[in-house]
């Protein structure tokens, strides 16, 4: 089991911000990644359809040898986690309660904003996270956690438009109500938002005077509860070149070249499945 893959699955190429910093810390590491763009996106679906989709992502998954399954999703993560562990044996890791610690953790004491899809936010699993990492009732978070959605930037991000007047223009409207309640901490939950940081900098310094906001990736935290979780159960490779593989359900040709900028690099061939 040492030598099997880790499964990554999105419902596009958001997950490569993912993929990209789990290959960074493990090198070694056989990665296989499936982006589900004929679905895309999760963000506005129903919770029974995400869970329906990602089940079916992961029975992919399952076709090749894995040893673990990241769910590198905020909307699968917040409708078909418990789903998930529940469909396979293996070991299924989510986005949000890493995220969630890790925005805890980089708090001042001010209010914590939480942007997402409209399902992550509907769903109210960061809020809750959220509260079990501040140790705080959840029915007492008040204004401390303040969530809103930003669905223009999923498809702002596969337009490969990251750094965008439209990406600009939306990104300041989106702002604008974490910056008047006094938000410290911004939660990206969503594994598309990430590319949007030097925007996201950019804009607080100039249109909202440098408004000082720690921005949080959930892909790190993942990373090293995934990096924990293989060395407790054994199952680091050997030292190698680990390989990676990349699926997707539509428009190889056009994840190849857009998901160079999500991944950091060649992400070609891209295969293309049907689920």
């Amino acid at each position: 089991m040492d030598r099997a893959a880790i499964g990554i699955f999105d419902s596009g190429i958001g997950g490569l911000t993912v993929a990209s910093e789990i290959a960074r810390a493990l090198p070694e590491e056989d990665l296989i990644y499936l982006g589900d763009t004929a679905r895309l996106p999760y963000g506005t679906k129903s919770a029974a359809t995400v869970v329906r989709y990602s089940e079916r992502a992961v029975d992919l998954l399952l076709r090749y040898p894995v040893k673990a399954v990241v769910i590198a999703c905020n909307t699968a993560s917040a409708h078909a986690l418990e789903s998930l562990r529940s469909h396979t044996d293996l070991p299924v890791l989510g986005v949000i309660e890493p995220g969630a610690r890790a925005a805890a953790g980089a708090t001042r004491g001010g209010p914590i904003g939480v942007c997402g899809t409209e399902a992550t936010i509907r769903s109210g699993a960061y809020q809750r996270a959220l509260a079990a990492a501040l140790d705080i009732d959840f029915a007492a978070l008040g204004s401390r956690v303040i969530a809103r959605p930003w669905p223009l930037l999923v498809p702002l991000a596969e337009e490969g438009w990251t750094d965008h007047p439209v990406a600009r223009l939306t990104l300041k409207t989106y702002l604008a109500p974490f910056v008047e309640a006094g938000v410290d901490t911004l939660v990206l939950g969503c594994t598309h938002y990430p590319v949007f940081k030097p925007l996201i900098a950019e804009v607080l310094a100039n249109d909202f005077g440098g408004a000082p906001m720690v921005l949080v990736d959930s892909a790190l935290a993942l990373t090293a509860d995934l990096t924990a979780l293989l060395n407790d159960r054994n199952l680091r490779a050997p030292t190698r070149d680990g390989r990676r593989s990349f699926f997707c359900t539509d428009a190889p040709e056009r994840f190849a070249r857009v998901g160079t900028v999500f991944f950091g690099g060649d992400v070609a061939p891209v295969l293309p499945v049907d689920l």
